[in-house]
Parts: structure tokens; C-alpha cells; sequence
């Protein structure tokens, strides 16, 4: 705005030199001024521009920065909301796991309460055996000393098979129990059974 207003006075002075008819050293003068201004104009153009274009250019480089943080933004939400979507996953996985847990846990305390179960019927079992073995031996040898017939315990189911050892002779014994009833069988076994001691 500066140089405007020089140049409006230089053009004023001009005019007075040529409406006063003054001389010619004023006029070189003026004119000497005259062309520092234009000269003094121009470089503020030439600044003026030139700022402009920096001023431009930072713009530019402005916007871009923008438009990558943008983009980069754009990229970290993405990138959010996958994480967001693993962390979905992984707290479901783990609701999952948390159940598997819980199921695996009470499996194992009822697998420990059967093997405390067990034990207590292995120990009730090799108690009772300790008793009823001796005793089932004794009573097997009294029967065998008072029948004296030595039992085949591999036959088949239905069969009655065994030796009788009487007093002269061994005699087979093979019964059907399927057709023949119990008393007769129990009838026939006592008959074998010899009466003088």
C-alpha cells in the first residue's frame, strides 16, 4: 500500500514539474525515483510471490499431512477394530476354556470320589475274603470228604460234571439241570453219598 501512495506522489511530482516548468534535474530526480519505486515494487512483488508460493507450498504440505493422518487413522481404526474382534474371539475361547475347566474339574472329583469308592470296596472285599476264603476251602474239603466227588468247575453253564470216588469204583457224574429238576438232582447226589463212616 506503501509503494502505491509513492507512486501516486511521484506521479503527483511529475506533474507539478511539468505544470511549474522546472527544471530538468528535478525531473532526473523524480525520475530516478520513480524507478527506485517501480524497482522497490517490483522486488515487494517478486517477495509477495514468493511467499505466496511458500505459503502455498506449506499449504500443500499441510493437506497432505492431513490426508495421511487420515489415511493413518483410517488404518488404526481398521486395526482397532480387529483387535476388538481377536479380543471377542479370545474372550469367548476362554469362556470356552473356563466351562472345559469346570467340566474336566467335576469329572476328576467324581473320578477321585469312584477311586475313594473302589478303594473302600477293595478294602471291604479283601476284608471279606480274608474271612470267606478259609472258610469256603473248609467247607469245599468237608464236602468233598463227605460226597467224595471232585467237581469240574470249567464245564458249561447247565451242566453238572465231576468224579465220584466211592468206596470200589470212580463213577462219572454228568447232569443236565436244564431238564431235570432240582430235587432229583439233589436226590441223586445224596444217593452217591455213602452212609457208613
Amino acid at each position: 500500500m506503501a509503494a502505491f501512495r509513492d507512486i501516486e506522489e511521484v506521479s503527483q511530482g511529475l506533474l507539478s514539474l511539468l505544470g511549474a516548468n522546472r527544471a530538468e534535474a528535478q525531473q532526473r530526480r523524480l525520475l530516478g525515483r520513480h524507478e527506485q519505486l517501480l524497482e522497490r515494487l517490483l522486488e515487494t512483488q517478486d517477495g509477495v510471490e514468493q511467499r505466496l508460493r511458500e505459503t502455498l507450498a506449506e499449504e500443500k504440505e499441510v493437506a497432505q499431512s492431513l490426508l495421511d493422518m487420515k489415511e493413518r487413522t483410517c488404518q488404526v481404526d481398521t486395526e482397532l477394530q480387529q483387535l476388538e474382534a481377536e479380543l471377542r474371539r479370545a474372550g469367548e475361547e476362554d469362556a470356552h476354556l473356563q466351562a472345559s475347566l469346570l467340566y474336566l474339574t467335576r469329572e476328576l472329583w467324581e473320578l477321585g470320589e469312584m477311586e475313594a469308592d473302589l478303594k473302600r470296596q477293595e478294602k471291604d472285599v479283601n476284608e471279606d475274603t480274608t474271612i470267606t476264603i478259609p472258610s469256603a476251602v473248609y467247607v469245599a474239603q468237608l464236602y468233598y470228604r463227605v460226597s467224595k466227588v471232585e467237581w469240574d468247575y470249567e464245564c458249561e453253564p447247565g451242566t453238572i460234571r465231576g468224579i465220584h470216588r466211592g468206596p470200589s469204583v470212580a463213577q462219572p457224574v454228568h447232569l443236565d439241570s436244564t431238564q431235570l429238576s432240582k430235587k432229583f438232582i439233589s436226590d441223586y447226589l445224596w444217593s452217591l453219598v455213602d452212609t457208613e463212616w
